[in-house]
This record gives structure tokens, sequence and C-alpha cells, in this order.
């Protein structure tokens, strides 16, 4: 152990440490914008920078280990007047019109600023040119090269934890700028939309596709039916950026924003989850029935994020995706098909929305295979983020509206469909009901909890009757990149695999919302879910009784014509770009 002081305090830090993560354990805040534990930690911005005792120079907090005796000042006249002047030099390269800014409020770089009192910047304003500013509208990433600070987030991200590397520098001297690898347009590349690198950047320079005004529309046309669903993950977030306590944002509440906003019908994607594991569990055991899965497993479709990843790094693994439509799409199919009739609506009235985590959901529901005659499953796919500034908008305060019902016939859902969400939910779900599918008899609901978990890469063997069923859990497409890796090489095989291109899962979606400091919330999140899961009197999705009419009434069973016409796709039906470019 190093003993220090920092601001005359006594500070006892790990031999190692940087000055930041001491001070940090002191209780000591050190302001900071470029550095990211364990992803970036380069020192770029230089607003870290400390005085240290004997030091000429000034000391980035971030990058500089302890030592014993050290005496560090934070905010000492020189450190704060360093810090001032980094900051206004940032600032002369940053489009500072944050009143159109979507990071307005929520915004590292606008916090910094007004702490430090920086009504004006005294540099001559340095932006990119004109041409720097062009950038797809249609892409559901988008990028404002106005805004970018240049603090590596963003490719340190994509680099190191998801190892698609779609960010990269450009440019030489002062004109060196982030911007798409291998001197591509993003839509040409092969961006899995994943959108960790929105959520870790500490501006506004990236964020989704705005579609909110798409909803507004359609929430004004007479002519228009709307019905919305909201995935598993949303209801353990929604309430987040809008201060409302745990206990007030329940998604029975987000239900009545909805109504309270025009919403003709609001539906839980719990639900479809619930259809999901019915047909994937039956393709589950009818594949390992088959022999299909001696070589390589299946794997799980519900993130398209992940399905991106794949078909454009490995696409020898494709057969091997479950061809069962993820929750979004299936519901959404349900909607304009059965839902429509059993309401007597006209199917091409319908603007069928989702709430998603996602940025990749908004890809999903345009894909040319992720439609039937009654139109696309899904016309517009919104992230939380979406929907939390669609409230604030519409001026509604949540917690005083009473909680709302979902509509019926397509409002029951179980635990196991909750789960869905959390990174193993899908994975638990399944193998609850294969256990029934196989068996006869329940498990108990806990019979799978080992697959929870927050590691990148877990590793599993479960009984089913008389066989064994080798099955892995992975989220973050870093992790899925390495078990590919270890599955090609021969050197691992499961039957089963899930796979969520975000690190958590749902829960840690490149749509939901951004806390105000670097914190990771996939964890708290998704114990919410599984709280839940444990509260539910249904806990078993082929004990949801709607989902057993709906199978009577319309689909006859998993795996039926009609069940593979509406619930099922082709994922040789479209492509990814990008590929020869990067590998």
């Amino acid at each position: 152990m190093v003993n220090l002081t920092i601001n005359g305090q006594a500070v006892t830090a790990p031999e190692g440490s940087t000055i930041l993560k001491a001070a940090e354990s002191a209780g000591i805040h050190i302001p900071h914008l470029c550095y990211l534990e364990g992803f970036n930690e380069i020192g770029a911005c230089r607003v870290c920078c400390v005085e240290v005792e004997g030091e000429r120079a000034m000391v980035p907090a971030c990058i500089n280990t302890v030592a014993e005796g050290m005496k560090v000042y934070t905010n000492s006249p020189r450190a704060r007047t360093t810090r001032r002047v980094n900051v206004e030099l940032i600032l002369s390269q940053h489009d500072c019109k944050c009143a159109t800014c979507v990071r307005s409020g929520n915004c590292r770089l606008q916090t910094l600023a007004n702490d430090l009192g920086i009504l004006t910047v005294p540099y001559e304003q340095d932006l990119p040119s004109e041409k720097g500013r062009l950038w797809t509208t249609t892409f559901p990433l988008y990028r404002d090269y106005t805004k970018c600070i240049k603090c590596m987030r963003c490719l340190q991200i994509c680099d190191k934890m998801q190892t698609l590397s779609v960010w990269d520098l450009a440019g030489t001297g002062s004109r060196t700028h982030i911007d798409v690898s291998h001197n591509r347009v993003i839509k040409e590349s092969d961006c899995s939309l994943c959108g960790q690198c929105i959520t870790h950047c500490p501006v506004g320079a990236l964020r989704e596709r705005d579609d909110t005004q798409r909803l507004f529309d359609a929430l004004a046309d007479p002519d228009t039916v709307t019905v919305v669903q909201i995935a598993p993950a949303v209801r353990a977030s929604w309430g987040e950026s809008l201060g409302l306590e745990a206990e007030k944002a329940t998604v029975n509440r987000l239900a009545a924003v909805l109504r309270q906003m025009g919403v003709d019908y609001v539906l839980d994607t719990s639900f479809s989850a619930d259809l999901t594991i019915l047909e994937e569990s039956a393709e589950l055991l009818r594949r390992l029935q088959k022999g299909e899965l001696d070589r390589w497993p299946m794997f799980t479709s519900c993130c398209p994020g992940w399905v991106r990843f794949l078909k454009s790094q490995y696409p020898e693994f494709t057969p091997q995706l479950s061809t069962a439509k993820s929750p979004q799409q299936m519901l959404g199919a349900i909607i304009k098909n059965y839902f429509a009739a059993q309401k007597g609506l006209d199917p091409h009235k319908i603007c069928s929305v989702s709430i998603m985590p996602c940025l990749a959901k908004k890809a999903e529901c345009e894909l040319p295979t992720m439609r039937t005659e009654a139109g696309p499953d899904v016309d517009l796919a919104l992230t939380t983020r979406e929907i939390d500034r669609m409230i604030r908008a519409e001026k509604i305060d949540p917690a005083r509206l009473p909680e709302s019902e979902f509509d019926s016939p397509l409002d029951s859902f179980s635990g196991a469909g909750v789960i869905f969400g959390a990174t193993g939910g899908v994975m638990e779900a399944a193998l609850r009901t294969a256990h029934f599918l196989v068996t006869g008899r329940n498990p108990e609901p806990d019979a799978f909890r080992a697959v929870r978990g927050q590691e990148g890469i877990r590793e599993f063997t479960f009984s089913l009757g008389q066989a064994s069923l080798r099955c892995a859990v992975v989220s973050g497409l870093g992790n899925a990149r390495r078990l590919l890796e270890e599955i090609k090489a021969g050197r691992a095989h499961f039957d089963f695999v899930e796979v969520m291109a975000c690190p958590g899962g749902c829960v840690g979606g490149g749509g939901q919302p951004i806390p105000e400091e670097d914190r990771e919330l996939a964890g708290v999140r998704g114990s919410a879910l599984y709280a839940l899961d444990e509260t539910r009197p249904l806990r078993f999705s082929h004990e949801n009784s709607q989902i057993t009419q709906l199978y009577k009434d319309y689909l006859g069973s998993p795996g039926s014509e009609q069940a593979e016409h509406l619930l099922h796709t082709d994922h040789f039906g479209w492509d990814m770009p990008g590929r020869a470019a990067v590998n």
C-alpha cells in the first residue's frame, strides 16, 4: 500500500493505483472526460490534470500512479486554471449549440463548463468543414462531427469491447479526427448497431436516428391505429432519466403514459418472448433429434446486433442461427394478423411501434424478411431514450398517473418472458420449457439460475431427460468472437448458445438512458428483471394460457406451417455490407 495526501487528506491506495482511482477511493472527485476504466486510459483530454508537489508540469491523474509521500492538489489555483484552459480549448472545437443537442442537460462537457463558470470561449472557433458534417440521415446511428471532442472513447469501446473497429483516426496534425474506419461510409460498414459507442460518448457527437416525430405524426392521424409494444428491458430503465423512483417506474405506468399520449393499444413484448420460447425450444429439440447440432450449436436470434455481427464476421455460422424471429418481430406479425382480426382492424391502417433498448431494432424492423402480407411486422422502433424525450415533450408527469393494464387478448406473460432482457434470460427461459417438452414435467423455476451472471462467457451442462445439453451464454461481441473462434477451432463444443451484443444483455443496450457518470447499470437493471420473475405467479412460457389459446385458434402448434410463415425468418434473405473490407 502507498501513503499519500490529496488536498491535505491522508489517503492509502494500492501500489500501482492511478491518482484518479486513489482520489475516488477517498471520495475526492477529479473531473475527467476521456477516461473510461479498462478501455480508454490515454490522458487525451487533460481535464483531470492535478498539481503534484515537486513536479514542474501538471499531471494527468488518469494515467499517473501514486507514490509514497506524494502530495496532490486537485483544486489548487494552478489546477483550476489548467482545467479551465483545457476545457476552453475543447469548447473551441465543439459546436456549442446546446439548446438543440440531444444530450443537453446530460452532457459531461456542458456540466464541466458550467461548473468551471465558463461563460465565453476566448479562442477562435475551429469546427470541421461543411463536408465533414455530411452523414446519412437514414442509418439508425447518427454522428455529428462538429460535436466530437476526440476523446477516443467510441473508438476504444468498439475496438476493445466489441472487436469491430468501426471507428478509427483520420487526417493528420490539427485536422486529426475520428471517422469510420477503412475510408468507408457508415452504411457500408460492418457496424452491428450495438450502440455502445453512443452510451459511452460523453457529449452529443453520437446518437440514435430520431424517429419520435414519426410516432407523433401517427398519433395525430385519425385514420391510423397505433399499437405500441414495450420490451422487457425497458421496464427496468425508462424512469431513470425522468427522475422516477423505481417503484413508480413500472411498466404499467409507462402503459398509462402511452395512453395519455393517444396510443390506441399497448402490449408487452414479454408476451411474444413467451411465444419465442415455444418456437425456439421446439426448434432446438428438432435440430438435436436430427443430429444437426453434432458439429456446431444452435445460436439464439433474439438480438439483431448479434445477428448482424455473425453475418458480417462469421457468415459460415449463419445456418446455425435459430430461424425464430425476435420477440419484437413476432409480436409485430401477430399484431397485424391475429390481433387485427380479433379487434376488427384493417392491418394496413395499423402503425406497429416498439419501444426497445436497442438501435439494432431500428434496422431489424426494416429488413425485407420481417414482413407478411399485412405489411412490415413493425413499422417503427424507438429507443428508451426516444420515448423518454417524448414524455418530456408532452409534459406528462408519470408519477401522477394511475397504472394501466395491457390490452387483451395479448396481455398475459410469464416471468420467463420478462428475463429476456438480461444476459442468460433467453437461455434460462428456453431451458425451463425444453425440460418440460422432454420430460413432461416442469423443473423447479430456478433450476437453471446458474446461467445468470455478468461474466462475458459462461458455460454449462444441463440434463434434459436422458440427454445432456451443453450450453453457453455470451454477452458483448468481443466475447462472442472469442467463443466462435474456439468453436471453429474445435476446442469447444456446445448444443445451444445465447449471445447478446451488449454487455449484460438488453438491459445494457445502446438505446438505454445514459447515466451522468460512468456507471454500468446492466447488472442493476438485470437484477430488477429477475426480481420481477420471482414474484410472477406464472414463471413458465408454456403455461401462458393466452399463448396456448393463440396456438389453438390461429397458429396450430410450434413449428407448424402457419407458425413458420409468421414467426420465422430467412437469415439469408438479406446481406451485411463490409465484410471484405475488414477481413
